[in-house]
């Protein structure tokens, strides 16, 4: 794929990721379906207008655009109908979208050119101002062109907002059927769901290193739990980490060199260290209680789930050891932490009154706000700008995702048909 910037040219090469399988062909999997139930208090007013050009694919591209934006929950489309497709703007269309509120419009269009390609345009408009903002030509093929719609939606959210867009990443979860458990990789909004493992045993933890371009998980093939990684670009897979008891909870370090997990091979369940490719393992907790659940923190420490002090709770410690040092004090359970991608705050499960809900503590402040309100919410995963927090939930009895943003006023649900989804985990920005 090729860009250029409609002001200065400047090229850029987008890579294109394909996940594989190892044992069974790569398969597409029910899409998860998006029902947003929450938005920000302050929207943006955005009219995305019809793109000009190739008629189903134009319309493609402006749908995902738009779908993202409202997807956001801090970006509010208005709708088109009725207004002309342009790829620049004039006079007219601004009189147009200024009377329809925006505040910001999206014209663009796609073309048909040569061997097969496709000429992908948008410009980012400031309705008060008639001002461009921001603009882009892609070269795509057909195939890409959900992808370039993703990214000109990130382009979009970071000029209006400040922050990198996420519609370009992906997501891992598990998903449960009869008889069946498959670790799925889609797009954030659901679509290009592909199974890249399928087993008749559970599949847990999934865990993306921060190039993403690997996911470690738990099997349970054999009947005994082990780490596998796999390579979502070529479908390289490989147990990781296959020693005596059982092991649980992968994660990788902020710079992918080294995984940490919990493992039961002396007794009792702590954590250990290895490196990315299974070799050195140590151990790293010694409390005689239960330690488990590791998330690295980008500053390098490592914060995980004990009930050394008589309940679970949630400790951190360095990854070269030493004495861990207690995080949370509030309330008889705390545990699963996620480490937001600056380093400021934390995400947890916190039960309460019988219900598991997400929680996030600000480190600076101390001040814990409760996010969901459960009654069994789990596996909290951040989205890799820190906005947003996927999870796995219960909805009409069945095993869903939702997200929430970090300050609770987005709210978002994702469900497959026919299938239970769980244990989600967000992807990096793609490099």
């Amino acid at each position: 794929m090729k860009k250029y910037c409609i002001d200065s040219l400047r090229s850029l090469f987008v890579r294109c990721l394909v996940a594989a399988t190892v044992s069974v062909s790569v398969v597409s999997h029910a899409q998860l379906s998006i029902d947003i139930i929450g938005v920000g208090s302050q929207q943006i007013p955005v009219v995305v207008a019809p793109f000009a050009g190739a008629d189903k694919e134009s319309q493609l591209v402006a749908s995902v655009i738009e779908a993202d934006l409202n997807r956001s929950g801090v970006i509010k489309t208005l709708a088109s109908a009725g207004l002309a497709r342009l790829t620049e703007p004039n006079a007219d269309s601004y009189s147009q979208w200024s009377g329809r509120g925006a505040d910001a419009a999206v014209v663009g269009g796609v073309q048909a050119i040569a061997n097969g390609q496709f000429s992908v345009s948008f410009r980012l408009l400031d309705v008060p101002k008639r001002a461009q903002l921001t603009g882009f030509v892609y070269t795509v093929t057909s195939n890409d062109l959900r992808a370039t719609a993703h990214l000109i939606a990130d382009a979009i959210y970071e000029k209006l907002t400040g922050d990198k867009g996420v519609f370009s990443t992906r997501i891992a979860y598990v998903a449960k059927s009869p008889g069946r458990f498959q670790l799925v990789v889609a797009d954030s909004d659901g679509a290009n769901a592909t199974t890249i493992v399928s087993s008749v045993e559970p599949i847990i933890s999934p865990a993306w290193s921060p190039d993403g371009a690997r996911l470690a998980y738990v099997s349970f093939e054999g009947r005994k739990p082990s780490v596998y990684v796999q390579n979502t670009l070529t479908g390289e897979r490989r147990l990781l980490i296959n020693a005596p008891g059982n092991q649980s909870a992968p994660a990788w370090s902020p710079n992918g060199a080294r995984i940490v997990l919990a493992s039961s091979q002396a007794g009792g369940t702590q954590l250990y260290i290895a490196d990315a490719n299974g070799g050195n393992v140590r151990r790293l907790t010694n409390s005689g209680a239960i330690d488990t659940t590791p998330n690295w923190s980008p500053d390098g420490r490592i914060y995980f789930m004990s009930d050394r002090g008589g309940s679970p709770q949630i400790y951190r410690i360095a990854p070269e050891g030493g004495s861990a040092e207690r995080v949370t004090f509030e309330g008889s359970y705390n545990a699963n932490p996620r480490i937001s991608p600056d380093g400021k705050s934390m995400v947890f499960v916190r039960r309460e009154g019988g219900r598991e809900a997400l929680a996030v503590r600000d480190f600076a402040s101390r001040q814990v706000q409760v996010l969901t309100s459960g009654p069994v919410d789990e596996s909290p995963s951040f989205a890799p700008n820190g906005k947003l927090i996927v999870y796995a939930s219960i909805y009409n009895g069945r095993g869903v995702l939702a997200a929430v943003s970090a300050d609770g006023r987005v709210k978002q649900r994702l469900a497959a048909s026919g299938s239970d989804v769980r244990e989600p985990a967000w992807g990096p920005i793609p490099r």
